[in-house]
């Protein structure tokens, strides 16, 4: 599983016009299945981005996970972090799960990101959703298990 981490201060998807999830500070993380992906990635993924220390301490230093500081997270589904880039300008997208898996892997993640006491909200998967976020640093981190 593949996932685009960034720090902010808040964060919000809205499909139709009306805000479906939101979060404070803490993490928006869009999440992308891929081919072959299992649970255990996805919980490896979830306890992952529950630790990472990309939060301040008081000495200013990055030393804190959104767990220490309390903070929640939105979780939306973005397919688009599959892409191939390799080849021509088009980018190519074969390589993400498919749709049924990509959305039981995405509900899966986000409940394991949950278990670690992350208050989560979520998108809606396979929407057309409009992602308003502020961008905190701006801190933004790739992981992929």
């Amino acid at each position: 599983m593949r996932a685009l981490l960034q720090r902010v201060t808040e964060a919000q998807v809205r499909v139709d016009g009306e805000v479906i999830g939101q979060c404070g500070a803490g993490l928006m993380v869009l999440v992308c299945a891929m081919q072959g992906d299992t649970e255990a990635n996805a919980e490896q993924l979830a306890a992952k981005v529950s630790k990472c220390r990309i939060f301040q301490d008081d000495a200013g230093k990055m030393n804190r996970s959104v767990v220490d500081i309390g903070g929640s997270a939105l979780v939306v589904s973005q397919f688009t972090l599959s892409a191939d880039t390799s080849r021509g300008n088009r980018p190519g997208f074969s390589a993400a799960a498919a749709p049924e898996d990509g959305r039981r892997l995405y509900e899966h993640f986000a409940k394991a990101l949950a278990g670690y006491g992350v208050p989560v909200e979520t998108g809606e998967f396979g929407a057309d959703m409009k992602v308003s976020l502020v961008n905190d640093g701006p801190i933004t981190i790739w992981m992929e298990f």
